[in-house]
């Protein structure tokens, strides 16, 4: 599964993990503004945003996981099995596949107004890309650097939710993930008070002891919990180095290591990547299961006016920075 978050320190920062239990060929791909935009029902774009992200790139066109726009605005895709639902076309919608929803979104939006402006008349339809890859459940979240929404295609059509917690995870909906937060509404940061029984001579004994009851299991609603309490909780300073360190502290918190989460056998889902763009500078850093070192890409260094894509293959190898 996966958790995506939006953070802000000095600058707006935005990621994700990629929890599954394969990975196809990734790369960091920046899609620049003349790179033609295809969409199967609705218009090209042959000019557009240029955005920076995750993708699969084929038939040359790329497969965002997640991606950040050159005006900040971001944008996820999380698995979201069992609750997805995709419709057939309307004609008084914009009908827009899953697969293309972050380029549609990304290459005309400059925030999250305008974002949720376009998201009320889109319909996304039942479409896969082609046989070998079929349609994915997914939801969504959008996020710049002032609010944050969630995008669930159901039955009634793609419902828009405000994301005040600014996290997302899974299953169930996101509704009764935000519900599920009033449950931890002792939990704290401090040390914790006796409302036990005053009578009884309750002692702190630990430090730590007002986050009893955090959530530590990989399930969708307990690393909504945990995500959300770490990054509510979190204390940065407002440098690049201070904030993106910061940044993958908070999704580290919720990755998950091969074999904790077995789903069939010898199959472990596992974090495969971890993600964070400054979306206003426009730099993705990511790290990945096998090199935990941080690789960042500027997209400002390429030609953004270009009509070609441009990929960095994930680096995957195993490094260590031995002293001499």
């Amino acid at each position: 599964m996966c958790t995506a978050i939006s953070y802000k320190t000095k600058d707006h920062y935005f990621g994700r993990n990629l929890d599954l239990e394969y990975s196809y060929e990734e790369s960091i791909t920046i899609t620049p503004r003349n790179f033609p935009l295809h969409f199967r029902k609705e218009r090209e774009f042959p000019k557009h945003y240029a955005m920076i992200g995750m993708a699969y790139v084929k038939e040359e066109y790329p497969l965002y996981y997640d991606a950040t726009n050159e005006k900040g605005l971001s944008m996820a895709g999380l698995s979201f099995p069992g609750n997805a639902v995709y419709l057939g076309e309307k004609s008084d919608k914009y009908n827009v596949a899953p697969f293309e929803l972050i380029p549609w979104v990304l290459g005309q939006c400059a925030d999250v107004r305008e974002a949720r402006k376009l998201l009320e008349k889109t319909n996304l339809i039942k479409l896969s890309f082609d046989k070998e890859l079929p349609l994915s459940p997914l939801h969504f979240m959008v996020s710049d650097k002032n609010e944050s929404i969630v995008l669930e295609p159901v039955e009634e059509g793609l419902r828009i939710n405000n994301n005040p917690a600014q996290v997302l995870t899974n299953n169930p909906p996101f509704a009764y993930q935000m519900f599920h937060l009033n449950q931890y509404i002792g939990l704290t940061k401090k040390e914790p008070m006796n409302t036990f029984a005053k009578e009884l001579p309750l002692e702190i004994f630990s430090r730590g002891m007002g986050g009893i009851g955090l959530p530590g299991d990989l399930s969708s609603p307990s690393r909504f919990v945990r995500a959300a309490f770490t990054k509510w909780n979190s204390v940065s300073g407002e440098s690049e180095s201070e904030s993106v360190s910061q940044f993958f502290h908070i999704l580290g918190s919720v990755e998950q290591q091969k074999g904790c989460v077995q789903l069939e056998k010898k199959v472990y889902e596992y974090t495969i990547y971890s993600s964070c763009c400054n979306t206003e500078k426009g730099i993705y850093y990511y790290r990945t299961y096998e090199h935990s070192g941080l690789t960042a890409i500027d997209m400002h260094r390429e030609d953004l006016d270009g009509n070609k894509m441009i990929a960095y293959p994930m680096r995957k190898e195993w490094k260590v920075a031995w002293e001499k």
